[in-house]
């Protein structure tokens, strides 16, 4: 499956799961990054990294290395 740094400018997607149980896995789903929420990638810094991202009505950015973990199912699938 994908992970949501691979998803493309104002790519969409739906988050299956945040994988690792730690303190960074644990703040990707406070910020809302939980399963079935849908996703779109508004941006990204000049560098690539982080990347912006619209979830639940609001504006969230995160680092590739954190993107990396949220296992996505593209919309358009």
């Amino acid at each position: 499956m994908a992970t949501l740094d691979e998803l493309p400018l104002d790519g969409r997607a739906r988050v299956v799961r945040v994988d690792g149980g730690d303190d960074v896995g644990l703040r990707l789903l406070e910020m809302g990054l939980t399963p079935g929420v849908e996703v779109r990638i508004l941006g990204f810094a000049p560098l690539g990294d982080p990347l912006e991202l619209e979830v639940r009505g609001y504006r969230l950015s995160v680092r590739k290395s954190e993107a990396r973990r949220v296992v996505i199912q593209s919309s358009a699938s």
